[in-house]
């Protein structure tokens, strides 16, 4: 028999699954009778759509509604200094749409008008500049797909399984693609000759809203692909995204990513500004805590089957999806377990994985109805391994918060639902 007319596997399973159980491999119910939506005409068909002015700007269709930014309402506070998380449950590809993209505030997002704008670059810079918006969009601009990962995302997992569903364990993430101008182009236009030699100088960026957040950053990472970013996925930043200018940093947690950014100033050392000290950092077994952890190693999480996002098609093929992102690079390969570790099958990448963006992943199997501990395990470009929440702990206890980028465990029940369980 020639290739061509070979069944494919999923075609038998399919027409073996019918045969003996009345049913398609895929779950979709063999015929029984006329199904009225096929046989007779709906209303779809029959009147008027809506016209093309009905929604200026486009929104989500209404059997959508669900798929929504989520706060945790005993984690802060108040709103204002808080944040929600990306529905990574339902989202498919890699581009997370503004609209769903988690946000992070510290005194909430603010109203300002492009025309109202002012960057300053100072400091030990030959001649201190301040940019409009205006200013900053004759200069040459860039487009990069990158992701934005809160430090503290998966925090609350440290002392054992804590939230029941991907968006609340992993969803203080997105991934944009940004449009800006690289801050080594300002940088360079302000003229560093000042700085002397730029090995030992940082950069202090600092917001305009009024929590003033200011992060250092050291200048060779200022140099290399930092961008001050006034676009994403084509439009302009969302109020909450830090419109109408905010920082990029690829591959650093999230709060360096200085939103309605107003500050640039070039120093002989770090500020060691609030953000960067009693925040952000890794506290210790011993209560002592370590600093400038800024990259966000390897990491993976199963998006579905997941808590939020159960089986309902029943036993047959099942396809298995999540996201996997590293800012040390790009994302090579990423392994899926269903027994809790104990056997990994490599997962097929949607596409090659991109530097400090994410990558979606797929494992195409079978399920029949048993239990699983469903786990996936990130490798980046530099050979890091994702690692247990055991192999963490081994090394930062159990008093820590952020950078906890362990293998997440769901565990899926023979009705389809999942809980999150920690298999550490």
């Amino acid at each position: 028999m020639s290739d061509i007319l070979k069944p494919s596997r999923r075609a038998f399973l399919r027409g073996s699954a019918a045969a003996a159980a009345g049913l398609t491999a895929a779950g979709a119910a063999r015929a029984s009778g006329p199904d009225p939506l096929i046989t007779e005409t709906q209303d779809w068909a029959i009147y008027f759509g809506e016209g093309v002015d009905a929604t200026p700007y486009g929104l989500p269709i209404q059997y959508e509604a669900d798929v929504v930014r989520r706060n945790v309402e005993w984690l802060t506070a108040d709103t204002t200094s808080s944040i929600n998380f990306t529905p990574i449950h339902a989202l498919d590809g890699t581009i997370t749409p503004q609209g769903c993209a988690f946000e992070r505030h510290h005194s909430g997002a603010i109203e300002l008008r492009k025309e109202d704008y002012r960057l300053m670059i100072n400091g030990l810079v030959d001649t201190p500049l301040v940019f409009t918006y205006a200013d900053l969009e004759r200069f040459p601009r860039e487009n990069h797909v990158y992701f934005c990962e809160c430090a503290a995302n998966t925090g609350m997992e440290w002392a054992g399984a804590q939230l029941n569903g991907a968006q609340f364990t992993h969803g203080m993430i997105h991934n944009m693609e940004y449009t800006g101008v690289s801050l080594r182009t300002l940088l360079t236009e302000a003229g560093l000759d000042a700085a002397g030699d730029l090995s030992d100088k940082w950069v202090y960026v600092e917001g305009a809203d009024a929590s003033s957040n200011g992060r250092s950053i050291p200048m060779d990472k200022a140099l290399d692909d930092v961008l001050v970013a006034f676009k994403a996925n084509g439009e302009a930043l969302r109020k909450e995204h830090g419109y109408p200018v905010r920082l990029v940093v690829p591959g650093w947690e999230g709060n360096m990513w200085v939103k309605w950014l107003r500050r640039v100033e070039v120093m002989d050392g770090p500020v060691e500004s609030r953000e960067e000290t009693s925040k952000y950092t890794d506290t210790l077994a011993d209560g002592t805590s370590r600093k400038w952890t800024w990259v966000m190693d390897a990491k993976s999480v199963v998006t579905s089957p997941s808590p939020q996002s159960p089986i309902t098609h029943g036993a047959g093929p099942l396809v298995i999806t999540g996201l996997a992102w590293s800012g040390h690079g790009a994302i090579t390969r990423v392994d899926v377990s269903k027994d809790g570790g104990k056997t990994w099958e490599t997962a097929r990448l949607a596409k090659p994985g991109e530097k400090m963006a994410l990558t979606r992943f797929y494992l195409d199997t079978e399920w029949n109805g048993e239990d699983m501990l469903l786990q996936s395990r990130a490798m980046d470009e530099t050979g890091y391994v994702q690692p247990t929440k055991a192999q963490l702990r081994e090394v930062r206890g159990e008093n820590s918060i952020y950078h906890n980028n362990c293998i997440q465990t769901w565990h899926v029940k023979p009705n389809g639902e999942a809980e999150n369980v920690e298999v550490s």
